[in-house]
């Protein structure tokens, strides 16, 4: 049964494993959990990320043999719930790390906060409410 504590993975191809990398942990603020550390034939490069004893975590891959473009639509998203209205300066943090400010699909999510492209073209959404 799944539950609050079960962990869960999010994969995602990626172009550039280091771009991402740069983006979710110098932009975010999330942690490196995991990495490749040398090139496996036949095998993902991939990085993982998240906060250090999260419950969940993103796993960014990349198959240099078979290289996916990722195909993210605006409809694929990534919520931070915050709490509090959007600081300005993680926003330009995350823009410095390679993301794009980008207006919102559903206005919702303009209404309340802010949206940006990841380098892969992911959004982020990062939400001045809360949860629940």
């Amino acid at each position: 049964m799944i539950d609050a504590t079960t962990h869960v993975r999010v994969a995602r191809p990626s172009r550039d494993l280091a771009a991402a990398e740069h983006f979710y942990v110098d932009g975010l603020g999330l942690d490196v959990l995991w990495r490749t550390t040398e090139r496996v034939s036949g095998e993902h490069d991939l990085v993982m990320v998240g906060p250090p004893g999260g419950a969940w975590h993103f796993e960014l891959t990349r198959d240099p043999e078979h290289p996916l473009k990722p195909t993210p639509t605006v409809d694929d998203l990534f919520v931070v719930y915050l709490g509090a209205p959007v600081d300005e300066a993680l926003v330009d943090r995350l823009v410095a790390a390679g993301g794009t400010r980008v207006p919102a699909h559903n206005p919702y999510w303009d209404e309340h906060g802010v949206t940006v492209a990841d380098p892969d073209g992911y959004h982020l959404v990062l939400c001045s409410r809360t949860w629940g």
